[in-house]
């Protein structure tokens, strides 16, 4: 049964492939399906030979959301200072991209917006429908909507709990690329294009895209340099320029 392994994860090269493992339940997030997001989110960030990670779903689905039968048990699918699903609060420090076939709702949904990146197949459908069922999409949804799409048609979305389609998301914004094969198979592909570049620089590049929304004029550039700093300095850009030089690919170490 997936219950027992409610979350696989795979290596391939710098890449650590997340699959939600609950094809029954339309991988439904459960506790335990929470607690494995955590704990290869922890592998992503703390091995050094990983890059960049892909979170997706098993049975041709990403997630309906939060396990309803659970919920009515009294179980709640999130992790204290985590989130819902082990990720909404404290996504990793390195890119993580969403690869959505099927439906992305509610709290599947919101699994997608925490990731730096969404890859979708045409035919997905992705929609915050909590108000349809009394509730509030607070696991991200409403924070982060508005933030990534127009003010006004996050609000409609929100207050009617609409589905709408991949190809309305991308022009919307919210998705990088769409295909119509496995979204799997394109996220590798991107995956592959992040993976191929210095690990230190795309995490410390990450760090600034994200925290920079919140800096002011005055703090930006000292705040950046703070990050960026150790990267100029580091074996991997000795690395980088001398590769560039020779003519070859670079050989990172991630230091």
């Amino acid at each position: 049964m997936s219950d027992e392994n409610p979350v696989l994860a795979e290596v391939r090269g710098p890449v650590l492939i997340i699959t939600l493992n609950r094809p029954e339940a339309k991988n439904a997030a459960n506790l335990a399906l929470s607690k494995g997001v955590a704990a290869a989110i922890d592998k992503l960030d703390a091995d050094d030979s990983l890059t960049v990670g892909i979170i997706t779903g098993a049975g041709g689905t990403f997630c309906s959301g939060m396990d309803l039968k659970g919920f009515l048990k009294g179980e709640r699918p999130s992790i204290p200072g985590r989130g819902f699903a082990g990720l909404t609060e404290a996504p990793p420090k390195k890119p993580l991209i969403a690869a959505v076939d099927g439906y992305a709702l509610a709290g599947g949904m919101e699994i997608a917006l925490s990731c730096d990146m969404i890859v979708a197949n045409r035919n997905a459908k992705f929609g915050i429908p909590e108000v349809k069922r009394g509730l509030a999409a607070a696991a991200g949804g409403l924070i982060r909507m508005p933030r990534q799409m127009p003010f006004r048609v996050a609000m409609e979305y929100a207050l009617t709990g609409e589905f709408f389609g991949a190809e309305r998301a991308y022009e919307l914004g919210i998705i990088n690329r769409l295909t119509d094969g496995p979204a799997l198979d394109a996220a590798l592909e991107l995956a592959k294009a992040i993976g191929a570049n210095g690990p230190l620089a795309v995490k410390a590049s990450k760090q600034v895209v994200v925290q920079s929304r919140l800096w002011t004029e005055d703090e930006m550039w000292k705040k950046q340099q703070e990050i960026v700093a150790p990267v100029f300095t580091s074996e991997d850009a000795r690395e980088g320029a001398a590769a560039f030089a020779e003519k070859r690919a670079p050989n990172w170490k991630g230091k």
